[in-house]
C-alpha cells in the first residue's frame, strides 16, 4: 500500500468549460479519424513494443481507454494475439465502423464515478488523461488492473515552449497549448508526475520512457500537427499569440527543409499491480 497520500494533478485554470470531442476535435467533423490515425502512425509502434515487453500476449484481457479509432486495440489483437480488448470511448463511431473479432466497443465516460468495466491484465490510456475534465485519479485506473496486471499511461510532454527558440512552429505550438487549455482544459504540466502517481497508487515495478518522433517534411507527426492547428485555428487566434497568417506560416514551416525543432514527446509510464496474496 502507498506510504503517503496520492499526489493530485492540478486543477485546470478557469477556461471555457468545453470537452474534447465537443468544443474541439468533434468526431463528426470530416477527416477527424484521419487526423487521429496520423498520430497513430507516429506513436503506435513504440506503444505496442512497450505493451508486448510488459507481457501483453495470448490470454490477456485488455482495456483500452479513450480508444479513438482503435489502432492500438487492433494491433494488440492482431500482433500481440491478446484474448480480447474492451475499447472505451465517449464516441465509438470509429471503433464500430471497423469491427474485428475480439474487439468490443463500449461508449462510456471514464470520469463517471460509476464507470467500472471489471478487472483486466492490461489497462491502457494514451493521450487521454491530459484532456480530461474533471481530472481522473490514477488510483481509479489502478483499481481496474487485475493482480499481476499492468497499468500503462501515455501522454504528451511539451518540448516546444519555455526555453525553445522562437520559430513559426514554436509560436504556433504555444498558441495551440493555450487554446486547448482555454477551450477544453488540456493540461500536460502534470504528465511528468505519472511515475510518482503510479507508485502512490500502490503499483510496483514503476518506470517510464519518452519518445519524440522527428519533425520531417510530410511525416505523419508533422501532418498531424498541421491538421490539429487547422481544427483549433479559431481558438488559437483567440489567444492573440498568433493570427491566421502566422498559423499558415507555421504549417509551411513544418513542410520545409528549414524546419528545425522538437515535437512534443510521448511519455509512457507503467506500473504492475501486486499479485494476490494466497490465503
Amino acid at each position: 500500500m502507498p506510504t503517503q497520500p496520492e499526489q493530485q494533478p492540478p486543477e485546470s485554470a478557469p477556461d471555457g468549460g468545453g470537452r474534447y470531442g465537443e468544443a474541439a476535435f468533434r468526431p463528426q467533423q470530416a477527416g477527424e479519424d484521419a487526423r487521429i490515425d496520423l498520430g497513430a502512425l507516429a506513436y503506435d509502434e513504440i506503444t505496442l513494443a512497450r505493451l508486448t515487453r510488459l507481457g501483453a500476449g495470448p490470454g490477456w484481457r485488455c482495456l483500452d481507454l479513450g480508444a479513438g479509432t482503435g489502432t492500438v486495440a487492433r494491433q494488440l489483437l492482431r500482433r500481440a494475439r491478446v484474448a480480447s480488448v474492451l475499447a472505451v470511448d465517449r464516441d465509438t463511431r470509429f471503433l464500430t465502423s471497423r469491427p474485428l473479432p475480439g474487439l468490443t466497443a463500449v461508449e462510456a465516460d471514464i470520469t463517471d464515478p460509476d464507470f467500472d468495466p471489471g478487472r483486466f491484465a492490461l489497462v491502457h490510456a494514451r493521450f487521454v488523461l491530459m484532456h480530461l475534465r474533471p481530472r481522473l485519479e490514477v488510483a481509479k485506473l489502478a483499481s481496474l488492473v487485475a493482480p499481476g496486471g499492468v497499468l500503462v499511461l501515455g501522454d504528451a510532454v511539451d518540448l516546444t515552449t519555455a526555453s525553445a527558440p522562437v520559430t513559426p512552429y514554436t509560436r504556433a505550438m504555444r498558441a495551440m497549448w493555450q487554446a486547448l487549455r482555454d477551450t477544453i482544459g488540456t493540461d500536460v504540466s502534470w504528465v511528468p508526475q505519472y511515475p510518482q502517481l503510479l507508485r502512490a497508487a500502490g503499483l510496483r515495478s514503476v518506470a517510464a520512457e519518452i519518445h519524440v518522433p522527428p519533425l520531417l517534411p510530410g511525416s505523419p507527426i508533422s501532418r498531424f500537427w498541421a491538421e490539429t492547428w487547422d481544427r483549433v485555428r479559431a481558438a488559437m487566434v483567440a489567444t492573440e499569440l498568433v493570427d491566421d497568417a502566422a498559423i499558415d506560416e507555421a504549417i509551411r514551416y513544418l513542410d520545409s527543409p528549414d524546419c528545425a525543432g522538437l515535437s512534443p514527446g510521448l511519455i509512457t509510464a507503467w506500473g504492475r499491480q501486486p499479485e494476490a496474496v494466497a490465503a
